[in-house]
This record gives structure tokens, C-alpha cells and sequence, in this order.
């Protein structure tokens, strides 16, 4: 586990290529984001977390395998997203993003970190903490870190899926 990791808590650090303009990932992660995020979420904690969040419902999925037949897990989750930075200096596109189980929450991991883009790539950067104390701490080092990366991986596919798709 890393110095700067407290205990309990796990890195997520993913990448995909997202090879589009500047202009059109700003117009993905910002107001073109329910795109990609899904169902706005009304209840009295989807206002915000900071005053400036928005709480969506969306499907994570955790792909096991991409040959036929392809088998996946989904899982609803409440994911808080940010307002875009864009300091307008070419520095990266991003925004604060976390996301926890919608229901059975206790048996899901729950994330905090942000997403960006620089130069045709997104980046997933955070920290998770495994559910289960301990045991779930043990668990993520022997193997649910993989399905976290992999989860984290798939999102920014589908964000990079919707960016290159035109719509």
C-alpha cells in the first residue's frame, strides 16, 4: 500500500485513448454530460455534495470477458459529478467525480477522485475503499482491485465511445 494512501483506501489510476478536439470533450464533460451519465437523480442529497454537484444513476458495468458470449455485471450506481475546470490555458479538461452503490450499498466499493482529458486521453484518478473492513482490504489485494480498474476502465470507454461517436 502506498505512504499516502490511508487505511482502507485503494488507488484507482486509469487510462483510454479519447482522440477528439478539445471542444468537443469540453462539450461531453460539461453540458453534453447526461449523454454519457444518464438519469438525473431529485432527491434531497443529489443537490450536492460541494454546491456545484450533480447526482446521477448509472449502470457501472464490470466486463469478465469480450469474446462471445460476453459476459458482464452491472451494477447501479449514484455517481456525483462536478462542474468542468477548463482554465482555458490548455491545461486538462476536468471534473470531481465519485460514485457509490445505489442500493446494497455496504457490498460496493465507493469511489472519489476526478476525470479528465489532456490531448486525447481520459484519465480516471482517485481512491476507493473496498467494502468489508479488513477482509475487503485483504480481498482487494488478492483480487477485487482488478474488477475496480476494470469497472473504472469501462466508464471511460463508454465516455470515450459517446466523444467519438459524433452524436
Amino acid at each position: 500500500m502506498a505512504s499516502n494512501e490511508a487505511i482502507g483506501e485503494s488507488r484507482l489510476h486509469v487510462a483510454v485513448p479519447a482522440a477528439v478536439s478539445r471542444e468537443r470533450a469540453r462539450d461531453l464533460l460539461g453540458d453534453g454530460r447526461d449523454a454519457w451519465l444518464g438519469e438525473r437523480v431529485a432527491d434531497a442529497g443529489s443537490e450536492v455534495l460541494d454546491g456545484a454537484s450533480v447526482r446521477h444513476v448509472l449502470d457501472l458495468e464490470l466486463r469478465v470477458s469480450d469474446h462471445a458470449p460476453r459476459v458482464a455485471f452491472h451494477k447501479a450506481a449514484f455517481v456525483d459529478v462536478g462542474q468542468l475546470r477548463d482554465d482555458g490555458d490548455g491545461s486538462p479538461l476536468s471534473l470531481d467525480l465519485s460514485w457509490r452503490a445505489a442500493g446494497m450499498t455496504p457490498l460496493f466499493p465507493v469511489f472519489a477522485g476526478s476525470l479528465s482529458w489532456n490531448e486525447g486521453e481520459l484519465l480516471l484518478d482517485g481512491y476507493y475503499a473496498p467494502p468489508g473492513g479488513r477482509i475487503g482490504e485483504m480481498a482487494d489485494r488478492l483480487l477485487l482491485n482488478v474488477a475496480a480498474r476494470a469497472t473504472g476502465r469501462r466508464l471511460l470507454e463508454r465516455v470515450a465511445e459517446r466523444m467519438t461517436s459524433g452524436d
